[in-house]
Formats: C-alpha cells, sequence, structure tokens
C-alpha cells in the first residue's frame, strides 16, 4: 500500500480530536471543504471509513479510533522533539498552551508573563479560560492550572500561588434591611449572586469549614454568572452577597463599599498548582514558563 500523505493523516487527526470539521477547519487554517475532501480522499484510498458524520457530531469509526489511537501518539511524539529542537536556538522558541481558571489567569499566570515574555520574543503562550477539569492529554494543552486537590496524581505538579481564602460579602446597604447570616446555613433565606461550574453540571455550592466541620450550602438568588467580574459587580451594587476570593475582594473591604460576613467559616486552603504529564518532555520555553511561575511562590 502507498504511503499515506503526512497532512492527510493530521486532518484526520485534527477531526477525530475535535469532532467536528468546524473546529478541526480553523485549527488547521484551512476551509471546511477543503478538510472534508482531504478526509475523503484518505478514506477512498484506504477503502475504510474512518469518521461517522451526522448533521450534529463527527465521531471515528472502529477502524477510524484504532488509527487515532495508533498514530494520534506518534504525531504527538514527533511534535514535542521538534519543540524540543529549540534547545539548540540562542533563544528559547515555540507555543506554550495553558488552560486555566479565570482568577488563576488573573492573578497567578499574567503577572508571570507579562514580565517573563518581553525577554523572549519567540516564547509564544495561549491561555484558555475554562472552570471545567480539563482533560490537557486529550485536548492537547502543554499544562493547566488548578488548585491543588484538583490535580490527578498521575501528573506533575508544581505550585505556583500561595494558600488561598473566599470571602462571602455584600454591599453595607443590603444589610439594611437584612440580618446578617450568623452560620452558613443562613445564607438560605438571602439573595446570593451564584456561580454555574461546567464540571459540576449544576450551580456551585458554596463551600464552608470550621473546627473540622465541612459544610456545603446550595443557596438561591437572582443572578447567576460563570465568571467573578459579574459576581463582584452584582455584589457592589447590592444585588446579593457573592463567595469570592480574598484577594478580589480586600480593596473593596478596605474601603467599605463591601462588607465581609462568616470569616471565621473561610479557612485557608491550597493555593494554584501547575501540572501537566509526567511523561512530558520539557522544551526549553516551557521550562522557562515553569520557572517564571515557580519563582511567584
Amino acid at each position: 500500500m502507498p504511503r499515506q500523505p503526512v497532512n492527510d493523516l493530521i486532518a484526520f487527526l485534527a477531526v477525530a480530536r475535535e469532532q467536528s470539521f468546524t473546529k478541526a477547519a480553523a485549527k488547521l487554517g484551512v476551509s471546511q471543504s477543503a478538510l472534508s475532501h482531504t478526509i475523503r480522499g484518505l478514506e477512498a484510498r484506504l477503502g475504510l471509513r474512518l469518521l461517522m458524520r451526522t448533521t450534529r457530531s463527527v465521531s471515528p469509526t472502529e477502524a477510524g479510533e484504532r488509527l487515532l489511537v495508533t498514530i494520534g501518539p506518534r504525531f504527538d511524539e514527533i511534535e514535542n522533539e521538534l519543540a524540543a529542537l529549540s534547545e539548540f536556538r540562542e533563544k528559547p522558541a515555540g507555543t506554550i498552551r495553558i488552560t486555566a481558571g479565570e482568577h488563576s489567569a488573573e492573578t497567578i499566570l499574567w503577572p508571570a508573563l507579562e514580565t517573563l515574555l518581553p525577554q523572549y520574543p519567540d516564547v509564544n503562550v495561549e491561555i484558555i479560560v475554562d472552570y471545567g477539569l480539563t482533560d490537557i492529554v486529550a485536548e492537547r494543552y502543554d499544562a493547566g492550572v488548578r488548585l491543588g486537590e484538583q490535580v490527578a496524581r498521575d501528573m506533575i505538579a508544581v505550585r505556583i500561588g500561595p494558600d488561598m481564602r473566599m470571602a462571602v460579602v455584600g454591599k453595607p446597604a443590603y444589610f439594611e434591611n437584612r440580618p446578617k447570616p450568623q452560620t452558613p446555613q443562613d445564607l438560605t433565606d438571602h439573595n446570593c449572586i451564584n456561580l454555574r461550574l461546567p464540571t459540576y453540571g449544576g450551580v456551585y455550592a458554596w463551600e464552608f469549614e470550621k473546627d473540622g466541620r465541612e459544610l456545603k450550602v446550595r443557596v438561591e438568588g437572582q443572578l447567576v454568572f460563570n465568571n467573578i467580574a459579574l459576581r463582584l459587580n452584582a455584589a457592589l451594587v447590592g444585588l446579593g452577597l457573592a463567595y469570592l476570593p480574598e484577594d478580589v475582594v480586600q480593596p473593596y473591604l478596605r474601603d467599605g463599599r463591601l462588607v465581609r460576613i462568616l470569616e471565621d467559616w473561610c479557612p485557608p486552603f491550597t493555593g494554584y498548582h501547575l501540572y501537566y504529564p509526567s511523561r512530558r518532555q520539557a522544551s526549553p520555553a516551557f521550562a522557562l514558563v515553569v520557572n517564571a511561575l515557580r519563582r511567584r511562590v
């Protein structure tokens, strides 16, 4: 059998991994029609259907899954080796893809990269903000940033942030006609600003701990958001109570625009870690980013 063009196999891997011609075409920088033509040509030469197509999704057939599992890791190894060749350049180069939550991206990643990147113009960094617990291997990220307890045990984890605390806050005017909650259970009588997380498939339950007792409280309110900025803004205008990272609300606590409640129910917990597969061969560019983040602890 003649060798299949490498670009055709790369095209197949992109579609199989993204499970979408639209996403794969955007990733490869080609049109959907050109990509579809490439896949049809590959299937015709192999005499096999590699992808099942419906109006809503694309998924590998049994033959396609076998090809994906067989050649996918080999192409990844080739890419990693090519990236590793950058160590022979005078300056590190390459693209590093990181998935992180909004708070860690703004408070940990950005300050480090703001200083690092001007010194290394050939190093590119892509940060995807995502609250879900992304499979960084399947999604082909170089690394992820999550809280310590969320990192899988088969990953290398590097601490990049200090311990954290959460804070329940509200505008002083909010409490003018309402009693301040004395326990987490009292929050059920208040208008709370909720957070929706894709990983949990629903609204996040606020977590508390005191004297070894852990509580999760599902609160109710008029507003649900999936980011920090909107929850903070809603609290600042008095639309309810918000559960936010302590460092985010500190400036507003100092100037009196917000007040804090249930502080004794919000103990410190393990901060952010950068994590990546143990089998990953660190390129000079990746090592630079890791070292820059590690120094911030």
